[in-house]
Order: C-alpha cells, then sequence, then structure tokens
C-alpha cells in the first residue's frame, strides 16, 4: 500500500533524495524490461514482473513528490550503465549486477521509504539471484576453463619469464623461455582439461540409469520383483519406494503377474503400461559439461590468451628493468580484469575480486624473481 504524504513541506534535501529515488527506479524498471525482451518463457514473464514491482516503488515516489516532482533526473551512473548494457547484451553479467544493485538498496534505513518496499528490495535481489544462477549453471564450464586458464597462463608465464630474467640471461633467453613456457603450458592445459572432462563424461555415464530399462517392467512378475529396490537404492524410504513400484504397474491385481498374463495371451488383456520416465529418471540433473574436444581447445586458447602477455615487451626488443616493468604493468591489469569479472558473475565486490586477484598472481611472480635474483648472483 502506498504511503501518503507527510503534511510537513519536504526539505530541498528530502525532494532531492526523492527525485533521486524516482530516476533510479525509472530506470531499473527499464534495466528489466530491456532483459526481458531478450527472454523467453517464465523468464521473460518473471522480469517484466520485476518492471512492474519497481513502477509500485515510483508511485510511491510520485506521490510524496506531488507538484515537486521537478524535471526528469538522471539515474546514478551505474543504473545508467546497466541499462546500456540490458540493451547491449542482456547477458548474466547484468543480472549479476542487477543481483548488487538490488542488496545497496537504502530503503531499510530511509524512513520515507515503506517497509514493504525495503522488503520488495529484498526480495528482488533473491529473484535475481535464481535468475544469475540459471546463467551461470549454463556458462559455469566454460567460465571455469576462461578463468583458470587465462589467470594460469598470466601467473606462470610472469612468474617464468620474470625469474629467468632475474638470473641476468639476455633478452632472447628471456623471450625463448616465455615462448616455450606458453607452448608448454597450453598444451598441459588443453590435455589435462580433455583427460579431465572426457574421465567426467564416463564417471556420469556409468552413473546414468539404463534408457532401456523400462521395457523389463512389463515382464515382471508382480507377486515378486525387484522394482521398488530400484527407487530404495535411488534415495527413497521403503515405504515410498513401494508405492512408487505400484503406481508403475497401475491397476494390476497384486495377485497377477504380468508375465502369465503375455504367456496366457488372453484377449483383451494387456500389459500394464510404462513410460520410460517411471524408471529411467533418478531425479537428478548433472552439469552440462561440454565435450573433451571443447574443453581441451578453450583451456589451450584460454591459457595461451593470458600467456602471451608477459612475453609481449620481449618480443618488441625490450630488455631489463623495461621489459619486467611493462610485463608486470600490462600482467596487473589483466590480473585486475580477470577478477572484477570474477566479482561481477559471483555477485562479490568486483574491486576486491580484483584485488585479490592481482595480490595472488603477484606474490607469485614476486618469489620466482627473487629466487632467479639470487640464483644469478650466484652464478657471477
Amino acid at each position: 500500500m502506498i504511503s501518503t504524504p507527510s503534511p510537513a513541506s519536504p526539505s530541498p534535501a528530502e525532494l532531492r533524495r526523492w527525485r533521486q529515488y524516482l530516476a533510479d527506479e525509472r530506470a531499473e524498471a527499464r534495466v528489466y524490461r530491456e532483459l526481458a525482451q531478450r527472454k523467453t518463457g517464465s523468464e521473460r514473464e518473471i522480469l517484466d514482473a520485476l518492471a512492474d514491482a519497481e513502477g509500485r516503488h515510483e508511485e510511491h515516489w510520485l506521490e510524496l513528490l506531488g507538484d515537486d516532482v521537478g524535471k526528469p533526473r538522471r539515474a546514478d551512473f551505474r543504473t545508467r550503465l546497466l541499462a546500456v548494457f540490458a540493451r547491449r547484451f542482456g547477458s548474466v553479467f547484468v543480472l549479476a549486477l542487477m543481483q548488487r544493485a538490488e542488496a545497496r538498496s537504502p530503503y531499510e534505513t530511509d524512513d520515507d521509504a515503506t517497509a514493504a518496499m525495503a522488503a520488495d528490495e529484498r526480495i528482488h535481489g533473491e529473484v535475481v539471484r535464481s535468475l544469475a544462477a540459471r546463467g551461470r549453471s549454463r556458462l559455469s564450464g566454460t567460465f571455469r576453463a576462461a578463468v583458470f586458464g587465462a589467470n594460469d597462463g598470466l601467473v606462470s608465464n610472469l612468474a617464468l619469464v620474470l625469474g629467468i630474467g632475474a638470473t641476468g640471461v639476455s633478452s632472447t633467453v628471456v623471450l625463448a623461455t616465455g615462448v616455450a613456457g606458453l607452448l608448454a603450458g597450453a598444451l598441459s592445459m588443453g590435455a589435462g582439461e580433455f583427460v579431465s572432462v572426457r574421465s567426467q563424461r564416463e564417471l556420469l555415464a556409468a552413473s546414468t540409469p539404463d534408457p532401456d530399462a523400462h521395457t523389463a517392467v512389463p515382464k515382471l512378475d508382480v507377486d515378486a520383483n525387484e522394482l521398488a529396490l530400484v527407487y530404495r537404492a535411488r534415495g527413497m524410504s521403503s515405504a515410498d519406494a513401494a508405492a512408487k513400484a505400484a503406481d508403475v504397474f497401475g491397476g494390476l491385481s497384486t495377485t497377477t503377474s504380468a508375465i502369465r498374463i503375455q504367456r496366457a495371451g488372453d484377449a483383451g488383456v494387456t500389459a500394464p503400461t510404462v513410460t520410460p520416465d517411471s524408471i529411467d529418471s533418478d531425479g537428478d540433473e548433472h552439469e552440462e559439461i561440454g565435450t573433451a574436444w571443447q574443453a581441451a581447445i578453450s583451456s589451450f586458447c584460454f591459457f595461451a590468451s593470458g600467456a602471451v602477455i608477459p612475453v609481449l615487451p620481449y618480443l618488441f626488443g625490450l630488455s631489463g628493468i623495461v621489459a619486467v616493468v611493462i610485463a608486470s604493468v600490462l600482467v596487473g591489469l589483466a590480473l585486475l580484469g580477470t577478477g572484477a569479472v570474477v566479482g561481477l558473475l559471483s555477485g562479490g565486490p568486483p574491486l576486491r575480486r580484483a584485488l585479490r586477484q592481482l595480490a595472488i598472481g603477484f606474490g607469485a611472480a614476486a618469489v620466482t624473481y627473487v629466487l632467479g635474483l639470487a640464483f644469478g648472483a650466484t652464478q657471477s
């Protein structure tokens, strides 16, 4: 229910805040509608419903403002940026950002917002989290390969190049070492991912119910069979398993066996109708993991794309401390980027994730650089 405006005249600061809230609500509604245009089915309906909910909040601020609505204000920068992303991409990244935006709602601490509005924002965050989770699930395999591959390439090759360079060898040797590290690491990542995914698919295949198992059900003896054990083995209680087995056999009498019916060949008497999902499905949905070749090629490319960055200064003929600094800066920017992407997709703070990625990468590279200096000093 929309609250009525306070009889006291609002202060200029209150008017500015309400107008900003109004602009933000309108912008968030546009984001949800832009996202809805790129979806179908239930996801589209959910996003449209969220836009309608933002419309209710808009009405609240319009009523409070009354004749003081003034000229339309611009939404805050983050919301405007989200609208651009939604219009251009409409991806899980936007949903992840919207999840963070809903979590930052100031309504819980603002007396001018109703308790229902604050509760709405919290629920909206959970709705968007669930929608984003669908997208995260769909890209989880590719995203894992991209982040791990690129990050491994960045950190391992930077550490290798800095460690070798610190020993005092020529830039040609450093370049050759970096290229060798790129190829060796990319090939290792690709081969490892191929074996990993192939093994995972084989394990999942071994756990998948026999698609032809349901064809044996009509031939079972109704009075003596182990169908209930199938459901018990899949986690059902004894009573639930027995009820499920009885339901599969349908209207057959407990004293009549399907195998006798078939042997007798009585006209007008048929064996129970059994659909594949009555026995084939165990209720578990495995994550889509893609093919082994897709995973191997993706890992190879992602690792190589990261590993080539520390080598770039040496490819352009730089050497010494200049090459080290430029390689470190380039890798640092890339690590900040991958960390921020992880933060966005996980719904966490992008800056914190980016700094964490940077600290881990530079920490590993610093260790090898110091070891290289020490090794070089012992050889001189």
